[in-house]
């Protein structure tokens, strides 16, 4: 080797920099896809933890309040302020759905609320089925470009995501840690019995929990749309991979729903650019299996003996 000559480059330093970026650009869409379900996990949370329903309807009405926008805004109205009709759309149906199906059902009958959650989701994807059709449609962005890091190029969107996201989740557990409504809301999680004792109006509560709950489920739509499009059943994989979330978090645990959530998100992200997308699904729930299997109340969930 000649002195003062440079060394052949072998590609091993650019090839170690792809990986990276690579890496990095999976982590990013992880946790966005992630933040997306702790969103719908903890409003799945909020709402059982108030009432003892399981709301399976959660997606299908967000996904009206999606419809609803998408109309406001080919008619003109700015994409924020059609976002913000999204969530008041989506809580005040769910509101409608409650009060119509959900409330005169007997205290207790927690199997025959939860099929009636089914069949509110199936009403709704017929109710949008009939007016804005099956057809595929795309959602606005809510910001465009990408910031470069390296190599890599990451899509504003999954950062506003992620931003947004943390954001709400910092506000609902303000809400839970510091102001009345929200002591009050534990008083009913705790104890529905106890809190009606002390005075707490149940009713009033339970609607307050709905309403915020169908809020953040539609947040996570508007937030998880632009990538996905618009179909009547959009929701549906976002929908089980909460669940996932909130089981692998311990389904009474907000907190765990919000880690579920981002682990999903993760693993989801990685099982398909590192092993097969293919496979995802099965890497992702075969995951949560092996967790309730070790501890069926979930990591942050707290153990209960019922007789069954």
């Amino acid at each position: 080797m000649l002195v003062g000559a440079e060394a052949p480059d072998t590609g091993v330093w650019h090839e170690e920099t792809v990986d990276v970026d690579q890496f990095l650009l999976v982590l990013v869409s992880g946790l966005a896809s992630g933040a997306v379900y702790g969103l719908m996990g903890l409003g799945l949370v909020i709402i059982y933890r108030a009432t003892d329903v399981v709301n399976f309807a959660l997606a299908s009405l967000a996904t009206i309040g999606l419809y609803a926008a998408l109309t406001l805004y080919d008619r003109g109205l700015p994409l924020i302020l059609a976002a913000g009709a999204a969530i008041v759309v989506t809580a005040a149906v769910g509101l409608a759905a409650r009060e119509t199906v959900i409330r005169p059902l007997a205290h207790g009958e927690l199997l025959s609320a939860l099929v009636m959650t089914m069949a509110v989701s199936l009403i709704a994807e017929s109710v949008i089925s009939t007016i804005w059709g099956d057809q595929p449609q795309l959602f606005p962005s809510l910001v465009d470009g990408s910031v470069s890091f390296g190599d890599a190029a990451i899509p504003t969107q999954s950062l506003l995501t992620i931003g947004v996201a943390a954001v709400a989740m910092a506000l609902v557990a303000y809400l839970f840690g510091r102001t009345t409504i929200g002591s009050a809301m534990r008083a009913v999680a705790e104890s529905a019995d106890t809190a009606q004792i002390l005075g707490l109006g149940t009713q009033r509560i339970a609607r307050v929990a709905w309403a915020l709950g169908l809020g953040l489920g539609a947040l996570a739509a508007i937030l998880y749309a632009p990538r996905a499009g618009l179909l009547p059943t959009v929701l549906s994989a976002p929908l089980f991979r909460a669940f996932a979330g909130i089981f692998l978090g311990g389904l009474t645990s907000m907190y765990g729903a919000v880690i579920g959530g981002l682990t999903v998100g993760v693993l989801d992200n990685l099982a398909a650019s590192y092993v097969s997308a293919g496979y995802r699904d099965t890497f992702v729930f075969s995951f949560t299996i092996v967790v309730l299997l070790i501890r069926p109340q979930g990591l942050f969930g707290v153990r209960a003996f019922q007789r069954v």
